[in-house]
């Protein structure tokens, strides 16, 4: 029986037919073209079986949306260096975009730039991160690039470009958990005590008891604060600074943060990007107290600064009411700590302390996740993270036990 050469199939359909070249042809129509036309695959094969299998895969594909889409064909290179530039860059936050472009500059570019993107494998990841760990860098780096590399591919999974993210299938460095201890109550009296010697002392009490993040802390302005009610709003987060070299090309040799002639090339501060992260938090009355006194002071700074002062409206300003260094910041919380004869710690184990603190004086859960700023759903593994139970907890609980097991019960 002769084969039809053709047959008319319904708009979109797939066609299969015997070509005047006596090879079996298959159409597949896989989407629309940039122009508004039909994207039409061509497959060709020897026989009417092999080019109907072939077909199919391609239908199968099509719909799973594992489908390659034609076009440029991209490195890695090629791929991260446009993702993070023109994809990410316009969307994230300038501390996130750092991040990423520090990630795809030093170590995914050098280690697996030359990769052809619908190439990659997840074993080549997980050989880069055990070569980053054997070249001296921490698992938390290792950890960071893997994430990094996991958004940039799942970004060229969505366009079409690779049907899977191989990031997602690679094994991530794994991280220890840190053991973090919260400073006791006697630690936290003897910082604030050595705290009130300080300027912007109660940006330490702030940091102390109400657990704020440093760019929260910092970035905290008049308007946010309402003494007479108590409370304070949290609506904005101080960046880190970033500079240019205001003399040209560098040519005073030195890096541009250190430019005599420098210049601030990114915003101050940017709104809190979380609704959680947007809150307002009740002052304590001692906490009123010392920010009443704070913002006398800062009255004072500011008459002797004269037409030098900086009318920018931070709660914790430098001497001429500009905002203050993060990197400074830290410096001042080392420092603290040494003067106080308190043990070392990172200044976000403050935050911890304040978490801890609520979970002893028994605040209820929903009232923690408001003031400290969580998402309602990750709220319960923040808390377990951030709010441990210390010796004090323990014995407290050891009294109630002991209360209720072996002493006798009381007379009516």
């Amino acid at each position: 029986m002769t084969e039809k050469k053709r047959t008319r199939q319904p708009n979109g359909a797939s066609t299969i037919y015997l070509g005047n070249d006596g090879k079996w042809h298959g159409r597949v129509t896989v989407g629309v073209r940039d122009d508004g036309r039909p994207d039409r695959r061509h497959i060709e094969r020897k026989t009417k079986a092999e080019v109907t299998k072939a077909v199919r895969a391609m239908e199968r594909a099509r719909d799973d949306k594992s489908l390659k889409k034609l076009g440029k064909s991209w490195t890695l290179k090629g791929w991260l260096e446009h993702w993070v530039e023109n994809i990410a860059k316009p969307y994230v936050s300038e501390n996130t975009f750092d991040g990423y472009e520090v990630d795809v500059r030093v170590h995914l570019v050098p280690g697996l730039g030359a990769h052809k993107l619908e190439r990659l494998e997840p074993e080549h990841l997980e050989r880069l991160y055990r070569k980053m760990q054997t070249a001296g860098s921490s698992a938390g780096t290792a950890h960071h690039v893997h994430r990094t590399i996991r958004v940039a591919l799942g970004e060229a999974v969505r366009r079409g470009h690779v049907p899977t993210n191989a990031a997602e299938i690679a094994k991530a460095p794994r991280l220890e958990e840190e053991d973090i201890e919260p400073y006791t109550i006697e630690e936290v009296q003897s910082l604030l005590v050595e705290a009130s010697k300080l300027r912007n002392s109660a940006r330490w009490v702030i940091a102390l008891a109400l657990g704020l993040r440093q760019g929260e802390a910092l970035g905290l302005h008049w308007e946010d604060v309402d003494l007479d009610a108590g409370y304070l709003r949290i609506r904005k987060n101080r960046l880190r600074p970033k500079y240019a070299h205001g003399c040209g090309d560098g040519p005073c040799g030195r890096k541009a943060g250190y430019c005599p002639q420098r210049q601030q090339v990114r915003r101050e501060h940017k709104s809190t990007k979380s609704r959680a992260g947007r809150r307002t938090v009740g002052l304590p009355d001692p906490l009123i107290k010392l920010l009443r006194q704070h913002q006398e002071e800062q009255e004072r700074e500011r008459l002797e600064a004269g037409t030098d002062w900086e009318d920018k409206g931070y709660v914790f300003a430098s001497p001429v009411g500009g905002p203050l260094s993060p990197n400074t910041d830290y410096h001042v919380w080392k420092r603290l700590l040494r003067d106080a004869g308190v043990r070392d710690g990172r200044l976000h184990d403050a935050r911890h302390t304040a978490a801890t603190v609520l979970l002893l004086l028994g605040v209820p859960d929903v009232v923690v996740d408001a003031i400290m700023g969580w998402e309602p759903g990750g709220a319960a593994k923040m808390r377990a993270r951030y709010m441990h139970v210390t010796g004090t907890i323990l014995r407290k609980v050891a009294q109630q036990v002991g209360e209720a097991i072996w002493e006798p019960p009381k007379a009516n």
